[in-house]
């Protein structure tokens, strides 16, 4: 991840090497590498970054050195969530050392008045949320005439989340704009178009899509079915300690609300955390997490942006994600700072392929296992295993079982047929085609009777020949 570029090899303020140094960053990440010469002369630059790269100091460091702590308003950063806000804010204010820069987060869901007295009281950098900047300027709280330098953060999440009508109206009053930043981990269209639109020929620093920095840490997958995934992560949990931290990534906020719902109502304590949770809640359960009060987090990949909490061990992916990158945004969550950590990936058949497309494209060592073991002080399972054959079943729910018999099996399919219709109680529909394989006879049973049918293979004889099956 860190290339053999040093901090301070580049004439930098000693305030700012001496923070740098505090924090521990000797040699630059290749995006800090490849931004911070360019972003110190001023130019505009357009990065590719991802969480994990260090965006955070390649945009941090240039504007902290081109910024005086006179109070009044040289630099806007803009990030699509008040977690981001307030986390690039802390990092900022670290680079800085003892530089003496005024920087106040901005963002929705808090007391403005009080938002409002900081920024009256005097600020050099603002970081903040669209809607709540927008908001202040209409207030006369932030004159956005005054900054020279303007930094978009996570461009494509601001795109995703419907922000850029609002960025736009920031980037008019901005009239007093010499230089601006921005990164993106992707680049649609209109991101671009954006770019030529309100940048003056800017210098590009795109690393290549597929080297991602990941993390030092011990990966698994389990196939299991939808049915038994809650299983699996009670499972999971079991085997994490007092001093273990872990997210739980699902795809959507309804399954978000789902898996608490049944984990709590199970005696297992998860706060979940989504978009449509009000800031305040968010950031609530966020300073618990963080505070340690909170082990568990069960939360959506746009809710999760914000989170960086150094002790989390365990990430266990739910739902694989559609879109690939964010799977090494996830598991980049654990095995921070040298520190162990695991990721555990919940695989059903519907998302086999995508695994598979993620291990291909960034070469990734995920070991096939098992559901691990209770611990030996556990009892029972928090949450029961259901039967699920869904997992074997075709595109049209039927379920093929083996048949085997130490005696020969000379019957036609019609009788067969009518054997587990008249055992199982069942209309005929629920079976499928019976074929025939040396001494092996597949029956195809749909997924709703399996279990019926396994019981009548073991309580009855068919006309005589005890039969023994396997799914």
């Amino acid at each position: 991840m860190f290339t053999n570029q040093r901090f301070d090899n580049w004439s930098l303020r000693q305030s700012t090497l001496e923070g740098l140094e505090i924090l521990g960053w000797e040699n630059a990440t290749p995006v800090q590498r490849d931004t911070i010469p360019t972003a110190l002369q001023g130019k505009d630059v357009i990065g590719q970054a991802r969480t994990g790269s260090g965006k955070t100091g390649a945009f941090g460091i240039p504007i902290i050195e081109a910024c005086e702590p006179t109070g009044k308003l040289q630099a806007l950063v803009l990030t699509p969530t008040r977690e981001l806000a307030n986390q690039v804010s802390e990092e900022m204010n670290n680079i800085q050392g003892n530089h003496g820069l005024k920087i106040i987060t901005v963002y929705g869901g808090t007391d403005l008045e009080k938002q409002a007295r900081q920024l009256n009281d005097g600020v050099d950098i603002i970081v903040g949320t669209p809607g709540r900047v927008m908001d202040m300027t209409k207030r006369d709280h932030i004159n956005l005439t005054i900054p020279t330098i303007f930094c978009l953060d996570e461009a494509d999440r601001m795109l995703d989340m419907g922000f850029f009508p609002d960025i736009t109206w920031v980037l008019e009053k901005m009239t007093s704009r010499t230089q601006t930043l921005l990164f993106s981990a992707t680049f649609p269209q209109e991101i671009l178009d954006a770019a030529y639109e309100f940048m003056d020929e800017p210098e590009f620093v795109l690393t290549n899509t597929e080297e991602l920095d990941v993390p030092p840490i011990k990966m698994h997958s389990i196939s299991i079915g939808r049915a038994n995934k809650l299983w699996a992560l009670s499972r999971l949990l079991s085997n994490t300690t007092e001093e273990d931290q872990v997210i739980v990534f699902c795809n959507t906020k309804r399954m978000v609300d789902l898996s608490v719902q049944k984990l709590s109502k199970a005696g297992i304590q998860v706060k979940g955390l989504h978009g449509d949770l009000s800031q305040n809640q968010r950031e609530r359960i966020l300073d618990s997490f963080k505070g340690g009060d909170i082990k568990t987090i069960i939360a959506t990949d746009v809710a999760a942006r914000g989170i960086d909490v150094d002790g989390i061990t365990l990430v266990v992916n739910y739902d694989i994600p559609d879109d690939m990158d964010s799977f090494i945004h996830r598991i980049g969550r654990t095995g921070r700072i040298g520190r162990e950590g695991q990721a555990w990936s919940l695989v059903s058949k519907n998302d086999s392929g995508q695994l598979a497309k993620i291990i291909a494209t960034y070469g990734l060592d995920i070991a096939s296992s098992s559901v691990p073991d209770l611990p030996s002080e556990v009892e029972k399972d928090s949450i029961a295993y259901k039967d699920d054959f869904m997992e074997s079943a075709d595109v049209f729910g039927f379920v093929p079982i083996k048949l085997t018999s130490k005696d020969k099996m000379d019957y036609s399919s019609r009788v067969i047929a009518n054997w587990f219709a008249e055992k199982m109680r069942c209309d005929q529909l629920a079976i499928g085609e019976i074929r025939f394989d040396q001494d092996t006879v597949i029956v195809n049973i749909h997924s709703s009777k399996v279990s019926l049918a396994l019981k009548a293979i073991d309580k009855y004889d068919l006309n005589g020949t005890k039969l023994s099956a396997e799914v």
